[in-house]
């Protein structure tokens, strides 16, 4: 077998697990911590829990909201700035993926200069980052895990990939007692950002056994447990969630994804869509079209999807791909393109954008801008 790396960062997982933040950022060497999220979290109350247990802890701290969905290079600037203006040391972000992937990005340039744009890509940060610690709001986007953090280029209109293991958090705190107070859009948006992250790292060029086991995990938690917990937002299925967002984290960071997120961060970057709304619509096309290069794989994906083989891999794994579309259209979430956009003129330059997104590269199958166009076209 080949010489595999695994990165993760230290989790601490369960029921009540914010409570140990303010003993994680001491122990992190806090002095004055930088907390980062957004409106949303503030509202439902979690910006003053997490403040709360800083102060019964006698630490310092300052807190920067000026963040929204697919945050804004601007921000990031803004951001760090305010750490250096208050002497900051430590890092927390909480929220989605949007406050904990703009933490990362105002822990990145705080560190190493510049601006946001000269790190996107893989492997371009030199300098160690502060040390942070994430909380997931949500149960999808598996930031609080990963070496990749998603920022806009607001001229380029271009969300940016930057990817590195300096990017791992040292620490995750999962508390998915935080996912009682998202409405039901965004816990199933979420959760399918996570379905489409087990399923893009399971076929990667790069999988391996450690990720490939979290993969199907993932999957199979995912299906499982999304619908009650969206029908009576029982614990125990939220937990579960938690649970597989978090192996999909892992899966991903470690392995890449593929041409749905390519093509997702472009449709984000040029229309300001939700995340985690493009998958439903793009991930079944992608598959169908991934399918040749992958069958056997695919056809695993099926059969969980399922529940049963059918006779042979393709049939599974297309029966499983159909299967899905029922699961999302069940979900009450959008699943034609033309929902999230409204100008098919722009696809064509979109797909000239993602076709240079560093997720294309683990793409099981090489797909060109025209594979691109065709496969929006089919989900149009």
């Amino acid at each position: 077998m080949d010489v595999r790396k695994f990165s993760i960062p230290e989790i601490i997982f369960g029921r009540g697990s914010l409570q140990y933040v303010g003993l994680c950022a001491r122990r992190l060497g806090a002095e004055k911590v930088l907390v980062v999220s957004d409106r949303g979290l503030e509202e439902a109350g979690w910006v003053d829990r997490v403040v709360e247990i800083l102060d019964q802890e006698k630490l310092h701290w300052i807190y920067f909201g000026d963040i929204v969905s697919n945050p804004r290079d601007f921000q990031i600037e803004k951001g760090v700035n305010f750490y250096h203006k208050h002497k900051a040391d430590v890092i927390i972000g909480l929220g989605g993926g949007s406050p904990m992937d703009a933490a990362k990005g105002i822990a990145l340039v705080a560190s190493n200069g510049g601006r946001i744009q000269d790190y996107e890509g893989a492997n371009r940060i030199h300098q160690p980052l502060p040390p942070m610690i994430l909380i997931p709001s949500t149960a999808g986007s598996g930031s609080d895990i990963s070496q990749f953090a998603i920022v806009t280029d607001v001229e380029r209109r271009v969300k940016m990939s930057i990817i590195s293991r300096t990017l791992v958090p040292n620490i995750s705190i999962i508390d998915p007692t935080l996912l009682q107070t998202k409405g039901r859009k965004l816990i199933v948006a979420a959760a399918i950002d996570a379905l489409c992250h087990a399923v893009e790292s399971y076929v990667s060029r790069i999988a391996s056994p450690f990720t490939e086991l979290q993969s199907l995990q993932a999957i199979r938690l995912i299906i499982r447990n999304l619908k009650r917990a969206v029908e009576s937002r029982d614990m125990r299925s939220l937990e579960q969630l938690s649970a597989a967002s978090t192996a999909a984290g892992m899966a991903f960071s470690n392995a890449g994804l593929g041409a749905e997120h390519a093509i997702a961060h472009s449709l984000g970057g040029m229309f300001d869509t939700l995340h985690g709304l493009v998958h439903p619509v793009l991930l079944p096309p992608i598959m169908r079209f991934n399918l040749p290069a992958c069958t056997t794989k695919m056809a695993q994906v099926g059969e969980i999807l399922l529940g049963k083989r059918r006779r042979g891999n393709e049939a599974t794994a297309l029966a499983g791909i159909e299967k899905l579309e029922e699961f999302c259209a069940s979900m009450g979430v959008q699943t034609r393109l033309r929902e999230l956009v409204n100008d098919s003129s722009r696809l064509p330059e979109m797909c000239r954008m993602a076709v240079n997104d560093a997720c294309l590269v683990t793409n099981p199958r090489q797909a060109s801008w025209e594979d691109l166009l065709q496969i929006c076209e089919e989900a149009w």
